[in-house]
Order: C-alpha cells, then structure tokens, then sequence
C-alpha cells in the first residue's frame, strides 16, 4: 500500500501558498484492507475513508466511466491494480494531476507529474488532462472558479473548445442547481470574480446556468466591475451575491434565488437589495416619511445587522466609500428612529384606541418620523 498526496495540495505548494486541504490517495489496497489498519468507510459513490487518528480523507485509487447524462452518470472502478497514473488521469486540469509521496523528507523532485503539470503551472494555464474532461460538466464550473482565484492564468485553447463543445452538447443543462450554487458562491469568494464570469460567457455556460439574468455587454461588464469591488472590500457571500443579481427586478430575483437553492439568508439580502438599492442609494433627497418607511420596509428595526449587509451591497453596486454618506444618514436615522419609546407609545394608544391595532402603527410611525426629523440633515440651510 503506497499512500501519496494529490491534486490542490501540492498545485498550491508549489506556488508558494498556504497548503489548507490535503487530498491523500492510495494505491494498492482493498477496502477490506483499509478497515482493517482502523480507517472508517465514509465514502457514498467510492471508497473513502478517514484516517483513525487525523480522521483526513483517504481515497482509494480509482478510474471512472460514463454511463449517464450530467455529473451523476459515473461507474468508479476501485482495485488493488489501479495505478496513481490512472487515477490522475481522470482528474480536471493538468495542474490539479500531480501527486507526492506521503513520506518524510519529500522535496519537489520527488513530484509525479505525468501530464506535465509542472509546466503548465509555470506558464499559467489551465489544461484539461484528458478527453475524458467533457464527461464531467462541474469542471466548467471548476475552471471558471480557478480562473477567478488564479486569475492571472489563462485557458488553453483547446481546453476551451471542449468546454464550448459541452455547453453547445447540453451538459451543462444537466447540473443540479445545489452544485451550481456551490461553484458559483466558491467563485463569488475570490480575488476576482468576474474571471470566473467572464470564462463561463465565454463558452456559454453563463446563460444557460443563470438565464434568469440579462448579460448583454453592458450588464455584464457592469456585474464584472461591481463583484470584484466587491471582493476588495472582502464582504460577505450573502452580500457579493446580492451585487450581482441587483440589476435584476425583485420578482426575477426570486425566480433565480428559488431555482438555484439559494440559502435564505443570501437570498433575502438580494431580494431587498433589488428593491431597494434605488432607494437608499437616493436617500439623501428623501423626507423622514420616506427614510422611515424605507426602515420599515427593509426590517430594520428588527433586523439592524442585516440592514447593514444590504447598506454593504449598495456601497458595492454604486462603487462608493465606505463611509458613504446614504449610510451615514441611514445610520443616524435608524438610531433617532430606534430611541422612541414605542413601547409606551403602543400601551398608551392602545387605551385611547382600544381595538384598533393600527392605530399603535400610525402613533410610532409618527413619532419615528419626528424623531428623524431632528436630525441635522434636514434643518440644513
């Protein structure tokens, strides 16, 4: 039994970065085998188990076949006689099928590189190891995300023409909105998201995975310019997320954020976003009705930490500081707002108004908007 370390963890070695997830596969060995030296069995589609004192992942080796449409239709074979070089074969990109013994005292000369990832890294390109690339249609997603981390890489041509070549065959249209999601929000968390947009228009899958959205040159550009603002002011994915479908109308963003399995969280921030960005990036003209009705709308008063994520995807769509001042005036009226007593205002209309609930609305909303009011802003000459 011969255990080496694969794929991301020796790629990001040898780039000089911080190795987080180390991939082990071993050769020559029987699950029967595995269990046997006290690793646990964890693996649903292949063998994989954990290691019974660091509880890592151990991967048998292992070749795949193709027997269905989308990223499901797979038959893994797992045997003592499967080779590391088979086994890196059927991985994605050149750069991702290397591996390392798992021995002490390792250097780089000791790299199994049989489809020359070594080279590609130095030339910063991606390349997909083998035909056997187009059976899986993650990788586009896979690529695309790549492409956003390691932005300064490049795709080779022919890598990209298979790519094409599996949009335009349909594969994509197989992929289930859960894994789509997962790709996109790893992508939407890098240095620079719109690599990853721009590879994903560029073989076609963009339309097709979010058809939802308009990317005419115009939008697209737009959304490229705004998320990777957005990644430099290192945001949430909730809030990156809300930047790029704020163009959307309200009701499109639902349709997207509900075919795609957005989290609640995410999809709630983008939802207010859609609908309010307008809004609040016009706030500084608004009266204090519409300041507290715009509060209202959003939640605010309930929801403050939320509001300020939405107040962050504004900052981010419209390319402002992070002092802008739509938030400084939102943030001061939301505390005006907020120092009312409304719980005496509610107890003491509920007596002079018994059975009409509305009323105790109308009292604190009156009394939120003198509040606002007082602030400086609007007794400026």
């Amino acid at each position: 039994m011969r255990i080496f370390r694969v794929g991301g963890a020796v790629r990001d070695a040898l780039l000089g970065l911080p190795v987080q997830d180390i991939d082990y596969v071993v050769v020559g060995s029987t699950p029967q085998q595995m269990i046997a030296l006290g690793y646990t069995p964890v693996g649903k589609d292949f063998p994989v188990f954990l290691h019974p004192v660091t509880h890592a992942e151990y991967a048998l080796a292992r070749t795949e076949r193709k027997s269905a449409p989308g990223y499901h239709g797979f038959v893994f074979y797992c045997s003592p006689d499967v080779t590391l070089e088979q086994d890196l074969q059927r991985r994605d990109l050149t750069i991702n099928a290397m591996a390392l013994p798992d021995l002490p005292n390792v250097t780089n000369a000791d790299i199994i590189d049989p489809f020359n990832g070594q080279r590609d890294l130095a030339a910063r390109i991606f390349r997909h190891v083998s035909a056997a690339f187009s059976e899986d249609p993650v990788r586009i997603l896979r690529v695309a995300r790549f492409a956003a981390r390691f932005n300064e890489f490049t795709i080779a041509p022919e890598t990209l023409e298979l790519m094409c070549n599996m949009v335009q065959a349909g594969e994509v249209d197989a992929l289930v909105p859960e894994r789509v999601w997962q790709e996109l929000s790893r992508g939407l968390m890098e240095a620079v998201p719109s690599r990853m947009l721009q590879v994903l228009h560029e073989c076609g899958a963009l339309a097709r995975i979010m058809p939802e959205m308009i990317w005419s040159p115009a939008a697209a550009q737009q959304r490229s310019q705004t998320v990777d603002f957005a990644a430099a002011q290192k945001v949430t994915l909730a809030v990156r997320w809300a930047v790029l479908s704020a163009e959307c109308d309200e009701s499109i963003c639902r349709t997207l954020c509900a075919r795609m399995k957005v989290p609640v969280e995410a999809r709630d921030i983008a939802l207010l976003t859609c609908r309010e960005h307008r809004h609040i990036y016009g706030v500084l003209t608004h009266s204090p009705e519409a300041i507290v009705s715009l509060l209202e709308r959003c939640d605010a008063f309930r929801r403050a930490e939320r509001f300020a994520e939405i107040l962050r995807a504004v900052q981010c769509r419209y390319l402002l500081p992070a002092d802008f001042i739509q938030q400084s005036l939102l943030d001061q009226s939301l505390a005006a707002a907020l120092s009312i007593p409304a719980r005496h205002i509610a107890l003491e209309t509920a007596q002079r108004y018994p059975n009409q609930p509305q009323q105790i609305a109308a009292q604190i909303f009156r009394a939120r908007v003198n509040a606002v009011g007082q602030l400086s802003h609007f007794h400026r000459s």
